[in-house]
């Protein structure tokens, strides 16, 4: 059953008022409804992390790794719940066992995309909330995803936009903190793709290019609970050492591997079969690479 905070509200987020204030009244959301644990402590220090609804590999990879480290440090994680960038962010948050904030841009009691319904509860059960300003079922049109952007930008110190095109709906979200006057983090990437094209642009215009989760826990002035543990790849097999040394470059088909280590594709194969059960490799599209 969803619930709802007015602005005059006691408990509406501080933040969010405060963001708020560089818009006109007519703009700002009058109510907010939410499903899920909406607590002074959830809105304390949140991180807006959006990307591509194209993530490609390495921004899926980096996403995990960087909300991961800031979520399990304390951070709230907010996004707005589409599939891609922010899925990624909401996903890796809840694997974590962190706090994470969906603001839809669909009324409250309807769960879009539906193909993430397992991600929403799982949001709910780990202690997250649900926000959205439309009650009900009302769907999703153009200008409320726009709506919602400005949601997710005022209700954080900071936004990270991991991966972006020139007409991405994430640079609609920077555009939002750039108003607000909050930081703006943005993740390098390859000039060859395009999906790095408006990181890149917002690295020009001042964003800070973040290429690790201490330079966002340095912001929010929190230091991690604990180390990052690095993970042993020794394995005492040649073959596998190997496949190991070439998947920390970047990730590889099997019949690249073949023709690297100059063997046949079925005995690589078994290697790769092997070193998948052991949890040192993964396989997505086709390509292996490190857990």
């Amino acid at each position: 059953m969803a619930e709802a905070v007015e602005t005059t509200d006691n408990k509406y987020p501080k933040v969010l008022k405060e963001s708020l204030k560089n818009l006109i009244a007519s703009q700002g959301p009058k109510k907010l409804y939410y499903k899920g644990n909406w607590s002074e402590e959830i809105f304390e220090n949140c991180l807006a992390v959006v990307g591509s609804r194209h993530l490609t590999y390495y921004g899926r990879k980096a996403t995990e790794q960087l909300v991961t480290e800031c979520a399990a440090a304390g951070l709230t994680i907010v996004s707005g719940f589409m599939y891609g960038g922010d899925e990624a962010a909401h996903s890796a948050t809840v694997k974590c066992g962190g706090k994470t904030i969906a603001v839809m841009p669909c009324g409250i009691d309807l769960i879009h995309p539906g193909t993430q319904k397992k991600l929403y509860q799982e949001i709910l059960e780990k202690g997250g909330l649900i926000i959205s300003e439309y009650e009900g079922v009302t769907q999703p049109q153009t200008f409320t995803y726009v709506q919602r952007d400005r949601i997710v930008a005022g209700l954080c110190k900071a936004v990270l936009v991991t991966e972006a095109a020139l007409e991405s709906g994430s640079l609609i979200t920077a555009s939002y903190a750039k108003k607000y006057g909050k930081k703006i983090f943005a993740l390098p990437g390859p000039i060859t793709s395009e999906l790095s094209k408006g990181t890149i642009k917002l690295i020009k215009e001042g964003a800070y290019p973040v290429t690790e989760a201490k330079e966002i826990l340095d912001f929010y002035k929190i230091t991690p609970t604990h180390k990052k543990a690095n993970k042993s790849f020794i394995t005492g097999n040649t073959l596998e050492d190997k496949i190991i040394e070439q998947l920390k470059r970047e990730p590889l088909k099997a019949d690249q591997l073949a023709r690297m280590f100059a063997v046949p594709v079925a005995k690589l194969g078994t290697s790769l079969s092997l070193m998948q059960l052991k949890g040192f490799i993964n396989c997505e599209n086709g390509k292996y690479y490190i857990n």
